[in-house]
């Protein structure tokens, strides 16, 4: 019984997390638009922050619980499951081709990747490498602005755009669901390492990033079902830069983690190899072979969890 409970708490929450991630996006694009803030700044941070509200709610939400290793482990897993499964599956559908103008932002998740792992080695998760991710952020978003700035502020769509008081409604409501799902999404996800046997580290890197990467799973797939597979990667670069710049910094503004135990030579390897991977995938493409070996070293990579 208390088994049956734990999964329908957890999957009750990754249904409220989709359907407020959805809410707050469609309020939050309805209340930009209403203002007339720029496109780029609607696609950088209200889109960026929308799509990742479930990452975001979920890892303070462990945090503030006491459960670091979830925290740490939906950051993680969610960074490793957007390039093997999601981009493996979009690749399914239809084959990526080169990418070379979206270099910039591949440096970004590299070097963000790279920043990760040195803070996990070091067990220096703490308040002040919050604030210098949270920081890097913003220079990572800063040329949005910048071109929104020079093609300035009026934008067409808020002809068009709801009422402001319907779309602070959509958006109010949406974070309501949101954070409710991550409360039981935490709850369930603890509950449910704890009967299974499992350590909270895995239950992180496995159900809870998967459910919480939805959203991005969503797009990409969607992005590749039009012919628009150019589209799946950079939802995965940009979903990648917020996770560790934004997510985790916030959450270690909030609650630092310190040294987080859990996470070996395994998860770190994979979480750079994944890199790379993404990195070749802008170089050279991912045609169907490849998308079979990302699919396939991630559900290894499963295995070799549990």
């Amino acid at each position: 019984m208390m088994i049956l409970t734990s999964i329908a708490l957890t999957g009750a929450g990754l249904l409220a997390l989709i359907g407020g991630g959805h809410l707050l996006v469609s309020g939050a694009i309805g209340l930009s638009a209403r203002f007339g803030l720029p496109s780029a700044v609607v696609g950088a941070v209200v889109l960026g922050f929308g799509t990742s509200a479930p990452e975001l709610a979920t890892s303070l939400q462990a945090a503030l619980a006491g459960a670091p290793e979830i925290a740490l482990g939906n950051v993680i897993g969610s960074n490793i499951a957007n390039i093997l499964l999601i981009l493996g599956l979009a690749a399914l559908i239809a084959p990526l081709a080169t990418q070379p103008h979206q270099g910039r932002d591949l440096a970004w998740v590299i070097g963000a990747t790279l920043a990760l792992v040195a803070l996990l080695v070091a067990g220096q998760l703490t308040r002040g490498a919050g604030v210098v991710l949270v920081l890097a952020l913003a220079l990572y978003l800063r040329p949005a602005f910048r071109r929104s700035a020079a093609a300035g502020t009026g934008d067409a769509a808020a002809q068009e755009a709801p009422s402001s008081l319907r779309a602070l409604w959509i958006t109010l409501a949406g974070l309501a669901l949101t954070l409710a799902g991550a409360r039981a999404l935490v709850t369930g996800a603890v509950d449910l390492a704890r009967v299974a046997g499992l350590s909270e580290a895995v239950i992180g890197l496995t159900l809870v990033a998967v459910g919480t990467s939805l959203p991005e799973l969503a797009t990409s797939v969607t992005a590749a079902l039009r012919g628009r597979a150019e589209l799946a990667i950079a939802n995965v670069l940009g979903s990648n830069v917020f996770n560790i710049l934004g997510i985790l910094g916030i959450t270690l503004i909030v609650r630092p983690l310190g040294a987080v135990p859990g996470f070996g030579p395994l998860d770190i390897g994979v979480l750079l190899a994944s890199g790379l991977a993404l990195a070749a995938m802008i170089r050279f493409g991912l045609g169907r072979t490849g998308a079979g070996l990302c699919l396939s070293g991630y559900a290894l990579y499963l295995w070799a969890l549990v």
